[in-house]
């Protein structure tokens, strides 16, 4: 096996071309480099662009304007004068950042199949890869091992966990392609299907952008939606009002969680979540304090109704263990940058074992819907505005409020390198600040978003 922490090129051929053939549904838009772009037309309009010298081209089907506020129709960002991508945001940073940087791994074996894999490490995946050249990917427990004991003086975590888990989810994906099934087959799943919920990472949107994007997510059947919240109570009663009504017409009862992202001492905490109680019926508050302070987590936990969910910025078994036997959380956050698809099982069949639930947090292209598919535990899994990602082909879709997974095999997940190669020789601007940096005053004392810092607040 060979790693690439950049794709490789690989000319398609007239197989592939059709294959990749990007249809887009009305409302939708695309540009292209390489790939054909179709749609179905009805008695709405098409407009296709094409620059032969830029060898460019573009679609983008308009929907008739016409409809209500609650008419998909009426959702700006489906039109062709608007972009569909956006700030995404928490109470840490409000203001958002539109992309956030990361790493591809290709392990390529003898036999010519591909492991694919997304996250980060940046040049510790190098590092760590001479531990697994030539070795069988089916063997991918083993070789998470070799890993982990590898980085014991170190210790697993930082760049070297984000190294380990690109490295050890590129295994699994090799190993269900050898299989030739998904890989939520090869992990016991009985069938490929999660329940989701609607993240809007959503500090940073307007009332009417906030409006829609959970409208939009209703209409897929998702009755259930996290809040970015934290920094202003007044504030986030209208916001959680909104994402309820918005959510409405998937349940008359919609699913409401919020996310403080670790800005509160425990103390503030239980204080802003009852006075939010008072109002609304949460379902779970996620990071409520600091991932690490089970002590305090646990105080919040006995103190308000809501469940507590924590875990996701934890990077092992030995991190979140704490939580669990402390119980101090309802409700554990898994993703794959947990040590990879090996570490995030570990995590997971721990907590079942004192009888938790977990989650399973956004990916591109919801992927992780492939892991949580064939967890005993899983509860819900969030997901982040669908149809965002970059240079990413995908084997799943969003139906009833599930996501639904394919056959392809491994995670299904195929890398569009020609539109990968143009997003690396032509980033976006105003690409924002990575990691999310921590507020001012976080866990001390509460600063609301300055004037113009948000769209709904302007003075």
């Amino acid at each position: 096996m060979s790693a690439l922490a950049m794709p490789m090129s690989r000319p398609p051929s007239a197989v592939d071309l059709e294959r990749s053939a990007l249809n887009i549904n009305p409302g939708g838009w695309a540009v292209e480099h390489a790939r054909p772009i179709t749609t179905l037309l009805g008695s709405c309009v098409a407009v296709c662009i094409y620059d032969p010298k830029l060898r460019i081209g573009g679609m983008n089907h308009f929907l008739l304007p016409d409809g209500s506020r609650d008419s998909v129709a009426d959702d700006p960002t489906r039109f062709g004068v608007h972009a569909m991508d956006r700030l995404v945001g928490d109470a840490n940073l409000p203001s958002g950042v539109e992309m956030l940087p990361g790493s591809i791994v290709y392990l390529d074996t003898d036999e010519g199949l591909t492991g694919i894999s997304l996250g980060y490490g940046g040049a510790a995946i190098e590092g760590l890869f001479g531990l697994i050249e030539g070795a069988d990917p089916r063997e991918v427990v083993a070789l998470w091992i070799r890993m982990n004991d590898f980085l014991h003086k170190a210790g697993n975590e930082g760049a070297a966990c984000a190294a380990m888990s690109a490295i050890d989810m590129a295994l699994w994906d090799l190993k269900a392609k050898l299989a030739g099934e998904p890989l939520w087959k090869t992990l016991g799943a009985k069938e490929g299907r999660v329940k989701a919920y609607a993240s809007g990472l959503d500090y940073c949107l307007s009332d009417e952008e906030l409006f829609r994007f959970y409208r939009r997510m209703a209409e897929q059947g998702i009755d259930g939606g996290k809040l970015k919240v934290g920094l202003d109570l007044k504030a986030d009663l209208r916001r959680l009002g909104i994402m309820r009504d918005a959510l409405s017409i998937a349940s008359p009862r919609p699913v409401l969680m919020i996310d403080s992202n670790e800005y509160w001492s425990p103390k503030q905490a239980v204080r802003y979540i009852c006075q939010l109680e008072q109002h609304f019926e949460l379902q779970c508050v996620e990071e409520p304090a600091r991932r690490w302070d089970y002590h305090g987590l646990r105080q919040v936990r006995q103190q308000v109704k809501a469940k507590v969910a924590t875990g996701e910025n934890l990077h092992t078994l030995r991190d979140v263990y704490p939580l669990i036997v402390n119980h101090a959380a309802d409700i554990i956050n898994v993703w794959t940058g947990q040590s990879g698809v090996t570490g995030l099982r570990q995590i997971a069949h721990m907590a079942h074992a004192y009888g938790l639930e977990v989650s399973m947090m956004n990916a591109q292209a919801n992927y992780m819907a492939q892991i949580a598919a064939a967890l005993p535990n899983h509860k819900m899994m969030e997901v982040v505005d669908p149809g965002r990602e970059h240079c990413l082909k995908w084997d799943d879709r969003i139906e009833d409020g599930y996501i639904v997974l394919g056959n392809a095999p491994g995670f299904g997940i195929e890398i569009d390198e020609p539109k990968l190669r143009e997003l690396q020789a032509n980033p976006p601007t105003g690409r924002g600040k990575f990691p999310f940096p921590r507020r001012e005053g976080a866990g001390r004392y509460i600063v609301p978003p300055a004037p113009g810092e948000v769209p709904w607040r302007s003075g």
